[in-house]
């Protein structure tokens, strides 16, 4: 893994802090839980939010609207679990990183990612 992929996994890490906590808010972060909405707020509409500012993130930092779509699909599927109370939120925040490395990952073995 060369200096540029090194760098691509930081920005991108960065970015999940960025989306994870001031991007999100409190609004977004309880308006998401599906088992637990928010009145008159549709939880599927703050939880498309939510991801779609991941995968937004992600295909800025990466040049890549395929990687962005991968993101917000995994990014939602990682809240759902969390919120429902399959993983802990130690395990969320794994299972994000290990999306991030996964992007660098293909930018690595396939270069640009379209």
């Amino acid at each position: 893994m060369d200096l540029v992929m090194i760098e691509t996994l930081a920005l991108l890490i960065f970015g999940h802090a960025l989306g994870d906590y001031p991007l999100q808010g409190s609004f977004l972060a309880r308006a998401k839980d599906r088992t637990a909405p928010v009145e008159g707020v549709p939880w599927y509409h703050a939880m498309a939010a939510h991801s779609v500012i991941h995968g937004g993130l992600v295909g800025l930092i990466t040049g890549s609207v395929v990687l962005g779509v991968c993101e917000t699909v995994c990014h939602a599927a990682i809240d759902d679990a969390k919120c429902t109370g399959r993983v802990g939120l130690d395990q969320d925040q794994g299972l994000h990183i290990m999306c991030k490395l996964v992007w660098v990952a293909a930018i690595w073995a396939f270069g640009d990612v379209p």
